[in-house]
């Protein structure tokens, strides 16, 4: 999905019809009656070559209290902020209303993109609603007839070349990830220069102080925070040199469980959080010390890990602790517990008011990078491929023994290992642990996630009859001199 669309509008202009209408589906409830809908409902669209994300939002109303108007319309000024497009529908057959008139004046503050589209145009009935759309400085209305699939055409027209745009964003700010490794790549990780930053998403949940984080790191209070959780709407880049390493540093919505009235919203704002974590080459998990490691922390970190990123984990106000020998030796043994496929990788206190712990995080996000980077050779594995199964060899199920042959690195970002062998569907998950663990251990690669791939007999094996083409090769050399 490349970009985001909202549709956004007052009620019963039918945004929930165009919704079902973009992804092909009845997802959303259709009805004569206004305010049928009242929360955010998303979807994967689908429009000619186009493939993108569309959120169905309640329609505008005038109230801005706690009441359920105005907790619906707080939803629908949410999805503005976080779509990358506004589709903004008004009914061509009823004309411009001063709820459209308020709609437009928040669209111009709050939307970067904005199409205005004139529903239900079908008809003579509707031109005398086109013409006066043009008064709501929006630009040339677009006009469509969502219940009979009329303006389509014009609506691709327009979302392709911003289409495009998002999609070279999308691309400059994606890291390398899953890099082919040769013997004859250099044995160090990518160089880090201002044009090419160390990317990292700092996640976690709603609170924990993420944007405060991220405006000490800067020196600057570049990021909107305070006591309410929840204030970030969406993943915000900022690129700066801390401590002399060029980095681009995503914040991001906090991400929790489920909530009551705003269980749609919650479900955008995390969803914006994944697609940063996807841009990151190492994810900080900002943890609160009051309340640390809560299952939403313990997915977050889990999402890294599944996603190939290397992981830092930071425990914030550390300041606010007393007795913090203790807590922190609480910490690690949980940490270890919970998290043992992100085994060793490095867990530090910070305080994100007073700037402490700073330097330790910025040495261990770098310390990190590196480790995701890691090379090694092929000799080296193999050499320790051999001592680790003479050390422990592997099972032998349903009598069928199982024979490792060699081993090599196929990729870096994170590191990928081949190991060539005999029955490797039969290899019992404890066996690629055992090796997993031991990779870590004796190649110093705590905490980033190590990928390992067994392939059977059938792939073809580089080493094998090496010996007899040697001889073969040197025989023929010394008949050649001979003569």
């Amino acid at each position: 999905m490349s970009f985001t669309l909202a549709i956004v509008g007052r009620p019963n202009v039918g945004k929930s019809t165009l919704f079902n209408r973009l992804v092909g589906k009845r997802l959303a409830l259709v009805d004569d009656q206004p305010g049928v809908t009242r929360d955010l409902r998303e979807g994967a669209a689908r429009l000619g070559d186009l493939r993108f994300t569309v959120i169905d939002t309640a329609g505008l109303e005038e109230a801005t209290d706690e009441s359920l108007p105005g907790r619906m319309r707080k939803l629908t000024e949410r999805a503005v902020d976080m779509a990358d497009i506004c589709l903004f529908l008004i009914d061509a057959r009823v004309g411009v209303t001063p709820a459209d008139e308020v709609l437009a004046e928040i669209l111009r503050k709050r939307a970067a993109h904005v199409i205005l589209g004139a529903n239900k145009a079908e008809g003579n009935a509707a031109e005398a609603g086109v013409l006066e759309a043009y008064a709501l400085g929006l630009g040339e209305p677009l006009r469509i007839s969502a219940e009979h699939g009329e303006g389509m055409p014009d609506l691709y027209a327009m979302l392709q070349p911003l289409a495009d745009g998002f999609e070279e964003r999308a691309e400059a700010d994606a890291p390398e990830v899953e890099v082919d490794v040769g013997e004859d790549d250099p044995d160090a990780p990518r160089a880090i220069t201002k044009s090419k930053p160390l990317q990292i998403a700092v996640v976690g949940r709603p609170n924990a102080g993420k944007s405060t984080l991220i405006n000490k790191i800067l020196g600057e209070d570049r990021l909107l925070t305070g006591p309410e959780a929840g204030i970030t709407r969406d993943a915000i880049s900022v690129q700066t040199e801390w401590d002399g390493t060029h980095m681009r540093i995503f914040d991001t919505a906090g991400m929790r469980k489920k909530a009551k009235v705003q269980e749609k919203l919650e479900k955008l704002s995390v969803s914006d959080g994944l697609r940063a974590v996807k841009f990151a080459e190492v994810v900080v998990v900002l943890l609160d010390a009051a309340i640390p490691f809560e299952s939403q922390d313990l997915r977050i970190a889990d999402l890294a890990e599944r996603e190939g990123r290397a992981v830092v984990i930071a425990v914030n106000k550390w300041d606010a602790e007393n007795e913090k020998q203790e807590k922190l030796r609480e910490l690690k043994d949980e940490f270890e517990r919970l998290l043992p496929q992100l085994r060793g990788a490095p867990l530090v206190t910070v305080s994100a008011k007073t700037g402490r712990g700073l330097d330790r995080l910025q040495a261990a996000i770098v310390k990190a990078h590196d480790v995701w980077n890691r090379r090694v050779t092929t000799a080296q594995l193999n050499r320790w491929l051999g001592g680790m199964v003479e050390q422990h060899p592997p099972p032998a199920p349903q009598g069928k023994r199982i024979k490792l042959r060699y081993m090599t690195q196929a990729k870096t970002r994170p590191p990928g290992f081949v190991v060539m062998c005999s029955h490797p569907d039969k290899m019992p998950e404890s066996y690629k642990r055992y090796l997993v663990n031991g990779l870590r251990e004796d190649f110093d690669m705590p905490g980033t996630p190590i990928r390992l791939t067994l392939r059977g007999q059938g792939d073809k094996n580089p080493y094998k009859g090496r010996r007899e083409r040697n001889a073969g090769a040197l025989k023929k050399h010394l008949g050649k001199n001979r003569g």
